[in-house]
């Protein structure tokens, strides 16, 4: 399995080639979508899941060290909640080094899901201008395909952290094949 794996999901998908669609109206630098909305439904296919409901919560990232304002990652939710109903979360991850505690500021989208916590997690997408797809994914795709839970080595908050955010989120009795890695 590799990114054409991933993309041929996506892209069988109205409800998630709509949500790229209306993300890329908004021209923002560097953006892309991660975090559920690549690795559930991965997820969901390797498990042999038909037919699960969306998720709301829909990850938009982008990088502009020219606007650091909050308000202004608030003002995008705001447009895309009009152009489609969903839990949107818009965040500029060039402030978000220094409030994630990482100690340095992030150079890119990409450098940024560097430090996300988990391996199967730190994966996005991005929609071309061509309606191509393009994965993102700076630790690569094994532990994604492999069903397997691993911190990424950039994450600093720690095991426990870890651990208790596996547990919140009840990924192992959603997805019975996860297997958490040390």
């Amino acid at each position: 399995m590799n990114e054409d794996f991933i993309v041929n999901i996506i892209k069988n998908d109205p409800w998630r080639m709509d949500i790229l669609r209306t993300v890329r109206t908004l021209n923002l630098p560097d953006w892309l979508i991660g975090a559920g909305f690549v690795r559930n439904p991965v997820w969901d296919a390797l498990h042999n899941f038909k037919n699960k409901p969306h998720m709301t919560d829909i990850d938009v990232i982008y990088f502009d060290p020219n606007d650091l304002s909050e308000e202004t990652e608030k003002k995008y939710e705001r447009i895309l909640s009009e152009k489609l109903e969903a839990d949107w979360s818009v965040t500029n991850q060039a402030r978000m080094g220094k409030i994630n505690n990482q100690g340095a500021d992030y150079i890119s989208s990409t450098d940024a899901i560097t430090h996300w916590p988990e391996t199967a997690t730190a994966i996005g997408v991005v929609m071309l201008p061509d309606d191509s797809l393009k994965i993102i994914a700076p630790h690569g795709l094994d532990d994604l395909f492999s069903l397997k839970l691993r911190m990424t080595p950039n994450f600093g908050d720690g095991r426990d952290y870890f651990i208790n955010r596996v547990n919140k989120k009840q990924w192992l009795s959603k997805w019975p094949k996860l297997q958490i890695v040390e």
